[in-house]
């Protein structure tokens, strides 16, 4: 066990306040674009969550107006021109690495999404299990405008299950840019919000998040993708599991004794 407050990250923003955990990319002036460096860095760090005690649910927030303009221009594109094929399959592995890392972090994922949401950065919002936005924010899953295929990090497999494959090629397909309201209607951004509200807003609904049984909520991650590749019969055997573990907490007896009561449960986490 660890605690992610005592980490020290040297490529990003991290705040653990009230067993909230707040990311944010600290590169504003370049629209937050990832290196080599902050990428092996967040994987460590969702990497590490599992094991965090005083962390229910983790906030991916925007800086300076951007969430991320994904990776750097001269810091990843540039050297990558002049890698061997061994070299840059250990890039996309890495780059893979983090969003698996962010599914298997059993904890709520919120992105705060405000601005550029481009290339990786349109991946880890994806990644994300709820996504809240701004009017303003540009979403845009651009890897066919720099050559390479629209199948990066997973993309392929996760945007159709989020907004649907005819929409998911679309995007994939053309790198355009998929407008907030757009987003919105097709069920990628859970809700819209002012700029000025955004943070309260993803803060809000954290709250709300640890506020509830946090060691189900886990579980729930954990079924909805792990259920991608089951049967209908192996996913109602799993949850059926899945709900005899929760069963055992004592946040189910708590919720129990709270309705004989007539009263609001206060859930604990364990």
């Amino acid at each position: 066990m660890t605690m992610l407050a005592e980490l020290k990250p040297q490529h990003f923003l991290l705040e653990v306040k009230d067993r909230i955990a707040t990311i944010r990319l600290d590169r504003p002036d370049r629209k937050n674009p990832l290196t080599f460096q902050s990428y092996a860095e967040l994987r460590d760090t969702f990497r590490a969550i599992p094991y965090a005690t005083d962390v229910d649910v983790v906030i991916f927030a925007s800086n300076g107006g951007n969430f991320c303009s994904g990776g750097d221009v001269h810091d990843i594109i540039g050297p990558l021109v002049g890698l061997d094929m061994k070299g840059l399959l250990a890039f996309t592995r890495m780059t893979g690495d983090l969003v698996k890392a962010m599914i298997g972090c059993q904890k709520p994922i919120i992105a705060a999404v405000d601005g550029i949401c481009v290339g990786a950065g349109a991946i880890v919002a994806m990644a994300s299990d709820l996504r809240l936005a701004t009017e303003r924010a540009k979403c845009a899953f651009l890897f066919t405008r720099v050559g390479l295929a629209g199948c990066d990090m997973g993309a392929c497999a996760m945007l159709p299950r989020i907004i649907g494959q005819g929409r998911a090629a679309e995007l994939l397909y053309t790198g355009r840019v998929m407008t907030a309201a757009e987003g919105e209607r097709w069920g990628f951004w859970n809700a819209l919000h002012s700029e000025d509200t955004l943070d309260a807003e993803a803060l809000a609904l954290a709250q709300r998040l640890t506020a509830g049984p946090c060691f189900a909520h886990g579980i729930t991650k954990t079924q909805i993708n792990q259920e991608w590749n089951m049967g209908l019969e192996q996913a109602i055997e799993a949850e059926a599991q899945a709900q005899a573990i929760c069963m055992q907490t004592r946040d189910f007896e708590r919720a129990y004794r709270a309705f004989v009561a007539k009263e609001k449960p206060v859930f604990a986490g364990d």
